[in-house]
């Protein structure tokens, strides 16, 4: 395919797909296509609700398109994906958006086509379990009349100091000349460059691990946490201790949630059981890591108990809701899992998160955010996610004077009186 002739189709405006199709809009015809029809209305007035793009860059994109209709798709000759992966009630793999994207694509695609996947998932899911639909719904055939590229996203949500084009990309095809071209694609927007894998799944892979990897360490760090809980020594203070020496990876107890960490695991998991292997470490690592709301629950409980404080008299204040820092994203965060902890010990408890979105929240998980703290009026203040908007000054206003502070993210000074560290 020539390079002047592509027409680009990006299905699913979320975090990955938005960037990405803006990205792509500076060099090429874009159509940026999602099913929710709200989600289309707001960008074409300029707005994104999940914050990644700023209005001046929607406003400045010429070459793209916004449409819920997937007719519009039919234009295109590059179909890339990027819908969500989550895992059900049971942390089993949901592929449901994605074979629903593939029938999608089954009913528009065209001889000459090439579809790239850029959602995560298990190694064999593109060409086991998305392109035999495609196959089945348009008639064509795989590798003959169309072919597939896989490009794991590296999107960070909330990071404005490394968008999507300065991070570097992955990426495969289905054949080596499909394989040099996905390549080539991708290296004509991405600063940081590309690295073109050996195979589709090897690229799923790559993805996979890097996620899995991390959620490993940080489960390493977590447990450490418990263990120098029961010893009275400050979790963070070792931290700093042993970060003096240059091989040490410097990571943080806490919360692992999101859309990445707190679900890629289970989908490695899910396929290395279903070739027969118990993958022992990342299974214990996810156990550990979706342990930890109930483990800081029980820590808060104990430190109130040990102060004298009444439980379910206390007023409590949650500083952030969201799965990671300066994000709007509500998926999967394990801050709702400690709160609800918490609320099973009949704690009075005001939630604010200054980037969350009310009524997303409230659909999601049926609880409230309030719109502004009281100043001078909780008795314990828990700070689970470090957004640019919390710190010190601002945290301490809301405190009485004998509150407590459970400091997830090491956010206020060790001097302050009533801090609880991990």
């Amino acid at each position: 395919m020539e390079m002047e002739k592509i027409k680009i189709a990006i299905l699913g405006l979320g975090y990955v797909g938005l960037p990405l199709a803006l990205a792509f809009s500076e060099k090429y015809s874009v159509i940026g296509f999602d099913i929710k029809n709200h989600r289309i209305e707001e960008l074409k007035k300029g707005k994104d609700s999940t914050r990644e793009v700023d209005e001046s860059e929607l406003a400045a994109a010429k070459n793209l398109k916004f449409s819920s209709n997937e007719e519009d798709l039919k234009e295109a000759n590059v179909l890339i994906v990027t819908v969500p992966t989550p895992i059900d009630d049971h942390r089993q793999p949901d592929l449901t958006p994605l074979i629903k994207a593939s029938e999608l694509l089954g009913r528009v695609i065209k001889k000459g086509d090439v579809v790239i996947y850029e959602s995560t998932v298990y190694p064999g899911a593109t060409e086991e379990d998305c392109i035999p639909v495609i196959e089945q719904v348009s008639g064509l055939t795989f590798n003959h009349d169309f072919y597939a590229g896989y490009s794991p996203e590296r999107i960070n949500p909330g990071d404005k100091e490394r968008p999507v084009t300065k991070i570097m990309k992955v990426t495969s095809g289905s054949t080596p000349e499909v394989a040099e071209f996905v390549d080539q694609l991708y290296k004509s927007i991405i600063e940081a460059g590309t690295y073109k894998a050996s195979s589709i799944k090897v690229a799923e892979a790559s993805k996979i691990i890097e996620n899995t990897q991390r959620d490993v360490n940080i489960a390493l760090i977590n447990e450490l946490s418990m263990i120098f809980s029961h010893l009275n020594i400050n979790t963070h203070d070792v931290i700093e201790a042993a970060a003096t020496k240059w091989n040490f990876i410097k990571l943080q107890p806490g919360l692992v949630g999101g859309h990445c960490i707190g679900v890629d695991p289970y989908y490695l998991m899910h396929k290395s059981m279903a070739v027969g292997y118990i993958p022992d470490i990342i299974r214990t690592s996810r156990e550990i890591n979706d342990g930890m709301p109930k483990f800081i629950a029980s820590k808060i409980i104990k430190e109130m108990i040990i102060r004298k404080k009444t439980i379910h008299e206390s007023k409590t204040l949650i500083l952030g809701v969201t799965f990671k820092e300066n994000c709007a994203d509500i998926r999967n965060t394990k801050v709702v899992d400690l709160i609800k902890e918490l609320l099973s010990y009949s704690m009075s408890i005001d939630i604010y998160d200054p980037l969350a979105n009310s009524e997303e929240f409230q659909s999601e998980y049926g609880l409230s955010l309030i719109e502004k703290p009281k100043e001078s009026y909780y008795d314990l203040l828990i700070i689970p996610v470090a957004h640019n908007e919390f710190n010190e000054k601002e945290i301490v206003k809301y405190a009485n004077k004998n509150s407590l502070y459970l400091d997830i993210k090491n956010i206020i000074s060790n001097n302050v009186t009533g801090k609880i560290t991990l």
